[in-house]
């Protein structure tokens, strides 16, 4: 859990540790590289090259009808990577509330994350052998990696209280933001590169893939070094339940509370539809433009360098909207974009890629934006002193609960074989996601928290 709480921090250790501003610097410098690490598994593995990698193998190994068999269960192949997807989500919301307690417990953040990282590292690394009919190899690492990030994601935003003052967070938080999406687009150059000049470099197709997907678990376990020797554990103060049992009561007791503040928890849920929505376009878009519209990786590659550099300038033009029309009413109008980008998905012409990159650009746009003021709209609907474990409940919505879209995004393949109609069918998370926040009364749900009302919400 990103939680620090009173009870578990000793009082010098609540948000600094009582390190100066020299050591404090170099703590924040080391945590930007975490996001620099593992950024590029969520850009060039998952969003780029697993996708479209896996369900050909998964084809592959198909029988005449296009399904697969495991454990006697058939499966359309091209629905294998959502499910996979999926059950990756599964496995993270069961170890995240582990982990978190054990973490709160113990004080010992940094032993978890370099055990989360270097799993993830790993089996990222273990991709390079995905060739053949090895489509459950596949499908465990894409698990495995998927559910280790989220884990590493709890324990990487739990040291943002301690190594930031409350007045330097926002641009502590950004700046590894930041991070991350320079060394996605960075990667990414690499990786196009690398793939369209195979044949110059001795490689096929396949082994150019394969170099791409391990090259980021080399990428992510190496940089994963620089948060390791910088970051720095505090001490607890001694007591305190078992990691599983405090970790489950802490969720269950943060969710109980917020019974006690019923528009926050109606802003939550708001938001764990929606951003369903948007995880499941990110994770599936590579897969739809591959296997649907016919485009090679190297449209695919140049389509998600636009989505990162847009992604920044998305955001800031966001935030300005927000200060002259509100928060709620700016993701209101971010959501109708992304239901006009699945529209617009829909009817995509095949073999075009200029359209492709058009919808690779509304996306960058309005996907940076959304999930910031959808974090930044949150904080003003939490209860004073109670920070920390709503933005547990947070993180696990943000990274533990995005499992329906994926599986209601395979289903639709499963049942129809069009990845179109899969495609189409997530514009039920951003209508409901859409309703969910219209009926938030956001003022009312700050002054009900405690917090005074912004000028502009």
């Amino acid at each position: 859990m990103s939680a620090e709480t009173a009870d578990t921090a000793e009082p010098t250790e609540r948000t600094t540790g009582g390190a100066d501003a020299a050591d404090r610097r170099r703590e924040q410098r080391g945590w930007y590289f975490y996001d620099f690490a593992c950024s590029v598994y969520s850009t060039s593995v998952l969003t780029v090259f697993l996708g479209p990698y896996l369900t050909s193998i998964a084809k592959a190994a198909a029988d005449a009808d296009g399904f697969l068999h495991p454990l006697g269960i058939p499966v359309r192949a091209g629905s294998l990577f959502a499910y996979a997807v999926s059950m990756s989500v599964v496995v993270a919301v069961v170890v995240m509330p582990i982990v978190g307690a054990a973490a709160d417990r113990t004080g010992r953040k940094k032993p978890l994350l370099a055990a989360a990282a270097y799993v993830g590292a790993a089996a990222t690394t273990g991709m390079f052998f995905l060739d053949g009919h090895r489509y459950l190899l596949g499908a465990f690492l894409l698990i495995v990696a998927n559910a280790s990030i989220s884990v590493s994601m709890v324990l990487y935003n739990a040291y943002l209280p301690q190594i930031a003052e409350p007045d330097e967070r926002d641009a502590v938080s950004s700046r590894g933001w930041a991070f991350g999406y320079t060394s996605g687009a960075l990667v990414l150059v690499l990786n196009l590169v690398l793939y369209t000049g195979h044949d110059s470099f001795g490689l096929s197709e396949s082994d150019a893939v394969r170099i791409c997907l391990a090259s980021a678990g080399v990428w992510w376990g190496a940089f994963t070094v620089v948060p390791l020797r910088r970051l720095r554990d505090r001490r607890v103060a001694p007591g305190g339940e078992g990691a599983v049992g405090s970790g489950w009561r802490q969720l269950l007791a943060t969710l109980r509370d917020m019974r006690r503040h019923p528009l926050t928890l109606s802003f939550l849920l708001a938001y764990l539809v929606y951003n369903d929505g948007i995880q499941t376009v990110i994770s599936q878009a590579s897969v739809y433009g591959s296997e649907e519209l016919g485009l090679d990786q190297t449209s695919l590659i140049t389509a998600v360098l636009l989505v990162q550099v847009l992604a920044v300038a998305g955001a800031l033009g966001m935030g300005r909207l927000a200060r002259v029309y509100g928060a709620k009413r700016t993701i209101l109008a971010s959501l109708v974009v992304w239901t006009l980008i699945l529209v617009a998905g829909y009817f995509l012409p095949s073999d075009a890629p200029v359209f492709f990159y058009l919808l690779a650009s509304a996306i960058g746009l309005v996907l940076g934006g959304s999930q910031a003021l959808s974090r930044s709209l949150f904080s003003h609907l939490v209860p004073h002193g109670k920070e920390a474990e709503y933005f547990s409940a947070y993180e696990m919505s943000d990274r533990g609960l995005s499992w329906l879209g994926p599986l209601v995004f395979g289903l639709a393949y499963q049942l129809t074989g069009s990845y179109r109609d899969a495609i189409i069918s997530l514009v039920i998370f951003f209508a409901v996601g859409s309703v969910l926040l219209a009926r938030v009364p956001v003022r009312q749900a700050v002054a009900a928290a405690g917090n005074p009302v912004p000028e502009r919400i």
